[in-house]
């Protein structure tokens, strides 16, 4: 049986790893983006944002985590060695990816050649954003994601994106040198993602063969039989990740639609340095799924348990340094956004405290997905984002904008006190056990 300490510490130094990948890739992307901004100007390069944004947030929409099935269904055959098990996994997880992958960018495509304009870029810039959302079929790789992840190579996935960022910065520094315009950027970024996908689906196979998992893999054969539960753990933890998505979009648009632009700029921006200095800890998230699994396929809800209570103590001492963070709101606001941004910083305390509050709750819904049970967490975020959406006109009306932090704070601590009484009713209950658990020695 693996102890507690030395788990919490792979959490950690996974966490670490992701990091600085993601530290190497903003910085990179800053790169790019400013090679882009100097040759296509303002009106170019923002419609070159709008069409990457768009493509994203319709691949984020209508693709399945299927990392998230993997880890869930996958762990208990690769433990036992049950390579066919192991297979039929696999085999549903890739169906999930090529057939949402096909159904976003047919989305994407009718509606980038319909209502373009209406998105916020010129019609005549239709027929290239639909070419670029071509790129949603490779642009999120999440079964070869699941399965480094379960081999515990997140080494190997933290390079994934500045492999398709360094391609996009040389490839953005030859169309400024060159004078490129919009329609070059958007294949360049559109080369980046297919690099990136290139990069992480060549990894993973690599792992699998290092393992002998890829001798007698077969396309055809049964997905979801033998796995009980499999198509609703699938759609449960796809709409919980939409609404996550859904979550922060929505509340941008309903402060702007209730208080104006303005305000909504001053919320926007409080709430993107918020989610960046609370950036590194939410990615103990990630490296904390494959943990649980492994525990849940060997060891048992109680173990699970522990170390979702080690990673909680650690995030609610981020927490606490994170609130401390606040104190350089104004003046870090004044000098990166201009004196114009200043208001933000009060706005930013109660972002930064209902960021603190996630922070310190984030192992409750990996540790109920990991359970099998994705529709619980469904259900507190449908219900707190509801009450949260309901609320905001009347807060924002009374209180203005610090209304719309308070309403933001109560809505994350509801959502923790949600999850968490989901875990307490649901801990006898055995849901969705497609994996055997064993009971370890002397329970």
């Amino acid at each position: 049986m693996t102890a507690a300490p030395p788990i919490l510490r792979r959490v950690l130094a996974n966490t670490g790893v992701l990091v600085g990948g993601r530290t190497a890739n903003a910085l990179i992307s800053l790169a790019y983006l400013a090679l882009a901004a100097r040759a296509l100007g303002v009106a170019d390069v923002g419609a070159l944002l709008l069409i990457n944004a768009f493509a994203q947030l319709v691949g984020d929409v209508v693709k399945f985590n299927a990392w998230q099935t993997v880890l869930q269904y996958g762990a208990g055959p690769l433990a036992a060695g049950d390579r066919a098990g192991f297979h039929q996994v696999l085999r549903f997880t890739l169906f999930l990816d090529i057939a949402s992958s096909l159904a976003g960018a047919a989305v994407a495509i009718c509606l980038a050649l319909l209502i373009g304009e209406r998105l916020g870029w010129d019609m005549n810039r239709n027929g290239p954003a639909a070419l670029y959302c071509l790129s949603i079929l490779v642009m999120t790789p999440s079964t070869p994601i699941g399965l480094l992840r379960l081999f515990d190579r997140f080494d190997l996935i933290a390079a994934q994106a500045p492999v398709g960022s360094t391609l996009r910065l040389a490839g953005c520094g030859l169309a400024f040198l060159t004078g490129a315009s919009l329609p070059a950027f958007l294949a360049i970024w559109a080369a980046g993602t297919v690099a990136a996908f290139a990069y992480l689906a060549t990894a993973a196979h690599a792992e699998m063969r290092k393992r002998g998992l890829t001798h007698g893999f077969r396309w055809l054969g049964p997905l979801s039989a033998g796995l009980p539960g499999a198509w609703k753990f699938a759609w449960a933890t796809n709409l919980g990740s939409t609404l996550e998505v859904a979550f922060t979009h929505a509340l941008t648009l309903a402060v702007g639609a209730i208080a104006g632009p303005a305000p909504a700029a001053l919320w926007r921006v409080g709430r993107q340095v918020a989610d960046a200095v609370a950036k590194p800890a939410r990615l103990l998230i990630p490296a904390l799924y494959p943990e649980l699994a492994r525990l849940r396929a060997t060891d048992g809800e109680k173990a699970m348990r522990r170390l979702a209570s080690q990673v909680g103590l650690v995030g609610g001492g981020v927490g606490a340094v994170l609130l401390l963070a606040t104190v350089a709101g104004r003046p870090l606001l004044t000098l990166v956004m201009g004196p114009d941004f200043a208001p933000a910083a009060g706005i930013m305390v109660w972002q930064m405290a209902a960021a603190a509050v996630g922070i310190c709750a984030l192992p409750l819904e990996p540790m109920l997905i990991s359970l099998g049970r994705p529709g619980d967490v469904v259900k507190v975020r449908i219900v707190v984002g509801l009450a949260l959406l309901a609320a905001l006109p009347w807060a924002i009306g009374t209180f203005g904008l610090t209304g719309a932090g308070a309403a933001l704070l109560a809505a994350m601590l509801a959502l923790a006190a949600g999850m968490y009484t989901m875990l307490q009713l649901g801990s006898h209950k055995a849901a969705c056990t497609n994996v055997p658990v064993r009971a370890k020695d002397g329970e």
